[in-house]
């Protein structure tokens, strides 16, 4: 059942109306943002569409850069401009630091275990310090590299296969494949994905794409908390069948890992499984926190990174002057018809692919109003009251198109992060462009998901030439994008290989 279908399901929401009335009772004469009038019940959920990002920052440009609204029976204020979100995460980031936890999210007690969706306390920051110091940081990123590159090889590979088959490439599902064996590598040492839908290898995948489409939906109980034990919209149900069998298949990888750990004939892998089952030993961490903490890594990894390589490459498929520009750059670094592929320490000498993937980043941020936060305490912020409980969208996607932010905002220029702009990147912060948030709350895998877009990228557009299937030109492609966690295509990108400096015959 939809979205839309269980909206109409009004007389069960009327036990709500006790809870709507007292949450709009004494604060209304308080000094809220500006917002437009709620509707009785559902407030403003039917101004949001199925693309809320947009929606909100249409409603925003008439109730300006901090404004109200009023989710079903959740208050809800939605920042659009820089400056007030530096406020927000700077001067009060603690007060801002909870997250709203999504239904979807509350299956298998994954929300008190999650890194994601825990609030800050002593077992968030021993899971973020964890990710920090044995994920994501540089001296395990520059060890995992030569990983990294291999998959990106295997992907250039089966990419140079649906050539001579004749087949389109999926870039999503591709990108995707190739992100959750550089992931599961450097987790298990193994492979956990296949760019063969029959292998028997597919069904993991399938279980991540499975709640990545579950994370991305809108759902009516998460406006209307009272109403998540009738699960409307079979949310949880769904969830839980698919957490269950994922943290089904880590229980066989931690015990077979713990039963090689009692031979004398085990030859340590040193991958980060290992490292987490010392700390676990170590009584650090409980084995629940470690399954858990796998979960986070392979939803939220894989979505924001495959999605942008995506994004990416439509762009370029729709300016090919932007995509000339960056296989000449490429083939000036690196040579033409080299036989050794691009590789990590190539990317610092190519300033235009990396402008690409700002610019992409800037257009299609992965999470367009970010991971949404709630205010842990009363907060005043630009002058006005934000009450405890309220739930915060920074609206990133509206901020990336801002005119008076950003000259041309709706056009892909590359350029502009080459020229005015050359200073702004993903580490040292402009709260014009923050895609993967900012904070005590940043994407912990930043560093990681930098050097894999660019990876995957600069390969792809050096290895091949692209167009779409014969018949379909550019200008009917639909680019639409869906709204969740993370922004995708509504319709994959399918696209046909051509070698490069390859004679066809």
């Amino acid at each position: 059942m939809d979205f839309q279908i269980s909206l109409l399901i009004i007389p069960f929401i009327l036990i709500t109306l006790l809870n709507f009335f007292k949450s709009s009772s004494p604060k209304t004469e308080l000094h809220l943002p500006r917002g437009p009038k709620p509707w009785p019940i559902i407030g403003n959920i039917h101004q949001l569409g199925d693309k809320p990002h947009q929606n909100v920052a249409k409603l925003s440009k008439e109730y300006g850069p901090i404004m109200s609204l009023k989710l079903g029976s959740i208050p809800t204020i939605v920042i659009s401009c820089p400056k007030i979100a530096q406020e927000m995460f700077l001067k009060h980031d603690l007060a801002f630091s909870s997250r709203k936890v999504p239904v979807a999210r509350k299956v298998t007690n994954h929300d008190k275990f999650s890194m994601i969706w825990l609030p800050v306390c002593p077992k968030w920051r021993t899971l973020r310090k964890v990710a920090t110091i044995q994920l994501f940081s540089k001296f395990r990123l520059d060890s995992s590299q030569v990983l990294r590159e291999m998959k990106v090889n295997e992907l250039v590979n089966y990419t140079r296969n649906c050539w001579k088959n004749g087949l389109p490439v999926d870039i999503g599902k591709a990108g995707f494949t190739t992100l959750l064996n550089m992931m599961s590598n450097t987790l298990f040492s193994t492979d956990l994905g296949s760019h063969d839908y029959r292998s028997s290898s597919e069904e993991f995948k399938d279980i991540v794409w499975h709640l990545l489409e579950e994370g991305s939906k809108l759902n009516v109980s998460d406006f209307f908390p009272l109403l998540e034990v009738f699960d409307f919209q079979g949310v949880l149900k769904r969830n839980k069948f698919y957490f269950n069998k994922m943290l089904g298949i880590f229980d066989e990888i931690i015990e077979q890992r713990l039963s090689d750990g009692d031979s004398k004939l085990m030859v340590a892998k040193d991958d980060v499984l290992d490292t987490l089952l010392k700390l676990v030993k170590d009584n650090e961490l409980s084995i629940d926190d470690v399954k858990h903490l796998l979960t986070d890594l392979f939803l939220a990894g894989s979505d924001t990174t495959f999605s942008t390589l995506e994004w990416a490459m439509t762009e370029l498929l729709h300016n090919s002057q932007k995509m000339t520009r960056a296989q000449n750059e490429i083939d000036q670094v690196h040579g033409k018809n080299n036989n050794r592929s691009i590789q990590e320490s190539d990317i610092s000498n190519l300033p235009y692919i990396q402008a690409i993937v700002k610019e992409t980043l800037r257009l299609h941020p992965p999470a367009p109003i970010l991971v949404p936060h709630t205010a842990q305490t009363d907060v005043e912020l630009s002058g006005y009251f934000v009450p405890k409980g309220t739930e915060v969208w920074v609206n990133v996607w509206s901020m990336g198109r801002d005119p008076t932010l950003w000259k041309n905002p709706n056009l892909f220029l590359p350029e502009r992060f080459m020229e005015g702009n050359k200073e702004i990147d993903l580490k040292h912060q402009d709260f014009r462009f923050i895609p993967f948030g900012a904070g005590r709350r940043m994407c912990p895998g930043l560093p990681l998901a930098y050097r894999m877009v660019h990876l995957m990228l600069a390969n792809l557009i050096y290895s091949f030439n692209w167009k779409y299937e014969d018949g379909v030109g550019v200008e009917n492609v639909d680019g639409q994008e869906t709204f969740g966690l993370s922004m995708q295509r509504v319709d994959p990108l399918l696209l046909i290989p051509i070698p490069r400096y390859i004679k066809i015959s």
